[in-house]
């Protein structure tokens, strides 16, 4: 499993990640398919997530994201336009 770079992350997350999350992020050990795939399961309706997640370092990304989404971070409908 190859680490997760911050280019990768502001790939999937916008540019408006700063370094100190995405080090956050990195961290946390998650690549690249499950990066996608938390940032997808955060943007969806919340009553289509399926199951909670077990604990682990894909659920610490969706918490991470979440705070974010809470915050207005990625704007309308998960747009990462500024």
């Amino acid at each position: 499993m190859s680490e997760l770079s911050r280019d990768e992350v502001l790939a999937v997350l916008g540019p408006r990640i700063s370094d100190s999350l995405a080090a956050e992020i990195i961290a946390t050990g998650i690549t690249k398919p499950e990066l996608i795939a938390a940032y997808n399961r955060v943007l969806s309706d919340r009553k289509a997530h399926g199951p909670p997640l077990e604990p682990g370092h894909i659920a610490r990304v969706v918490e991470i994201l979440e705070r974010l989404r809470s915050q207005g971070f990625f704007g309308a409908a998960g747009s990462r336009l500024e």
